[in-house]
């Protein structure tokens, strides 16, 4: 079966071949028919779990499209080779072939398609690559923000911004968020705001930067429902303990529901947060002879209150 599909594959390269010819008669190469052919091959090849070659063959085909100006369908051809380099772990190479086949999707007018094979190409480098998976999203998102596609865009945004935080490149994760949070604000998703504001915070504590933190939650005040809602008194809740270095009141935050159930990477970042100076803790004591222990401590601690004097 499989030798069958290689030489029917074999047959319709040597067709794609004849198409590119030129005579005496033929002046120009017949690219279009050329192409049908090598897609042709691509599939046989690729039936035959021939990888390699039917990657190859999708390569000819996008460069007879593109000869024709048919960039669309190089763009698709392109993809594919992709997905054959996806096929045999060779992911960096495959990325490169579906952002060669995005920058021909925006330039032949189809940039929802484009926006839609960066995202794939994200996913695919994801798993080894979080540096070329950010860049990939934020230009899919910077794509659908073109056309006006603001949910779209959020959504990719959103994907940049988590693995902004894995990476712990904070200063731009906190940028990604403010970004985030002006989209959902421009769409009226009041409530998703509210959780942006819950990382923007996490965020620029993580940069030790409470200014900036207290700052998202006073400009949250202006989005419908922020005011007096759960979210927005956690918040001002986290902000004093911080600011109060009160290790117990800042734990007790990043361990309620409202933030364990956050996204993976936002959960994290509360539960690593660390007051600074190394807070205190209100330790309530374990036995009434510590009780009592403790009673006697403060009383000789008042004994000398006035000092010695």
């Amino acid at each position: 079966m499989a030798a069958q599909k290689i030489n029917e594959a074999h047959e319709h390269i040597a067709k794609a071949e004849k198409h590119l010819k030129t005579s005496f008669m033929k002046w120009k190469p017949d690219y279009d028919s050329a192409a049908s052919e090598y897609a042709k091959a691509a599939v046989a090849f690729k039936n035959a779990k021939q990888l390699e070659l039917a990657k190859d063959a999708y390569l000819k085909e996008a460069e007879a499209h593109t000869e024709n100006r048919a960039l669309f369908h190089a763009a698709k051809a392109y993809e594919q080779a992709g997905m054959m380099l996806k096929d045999m772990q060779r992911m960096p190479e495959a990325v490169q072939y579906i952002e060669k086949a995005s920058m021909m999707y925006v330039e032949n007018g189809t940039p929802d398609t484009a926006a839609m094979a960066l995202d794939r190409a994200g996913k695919l480098i994801e798993p080894i690559d979080l540096d070329k998976a950010v860049n990939l999203y934020q230009q899919a998102a910077s794509v659908f923000e073109n056309e006006d596609r603001l949910r779209q865009a959020v959504e990719l945004l959103g994907k940049a911004s988590r693995l902004l935080v894995r990476q712990q490149r904070f200063d731009e994760a906190a940028v990604s968020l403010q970004k985030e949070k002006n989209m959902y604000k421009e769409i009226e998703n009041y409530p998703t705001c509210f959780k942006k504001t819950i990382a923007q915070v996490l965020v620029q504590l993580h940069r030790s930067d409470f200014v900036a933190a207290d700052k998202c939650v006073r400009e949250s005040y202006s989005i419908p429902g922020f005011s007096g809602s759960e979210d927005c008194v956690a918040m001002e809740q986290l902000l004093q303990g911080y600011d109060e270095q009160d290790e117990d009141q800042v734990y007790r935050v990043c361990n309620s529901p409202l933030i364990k159930y956050m996204d993976n990477d936002y959960a994290k970042l509360a539960l690593s947060l660390k007051v600074p100076g190394g807070g205190k803790k209100k330790k309530s004591p374990t036995s009434p002879q510590e009780a009592a222990g403790g009673a006697q401590a403060v009383e000789e601690d008042d004994e000398y209150e006035g000092g010695l004097c």
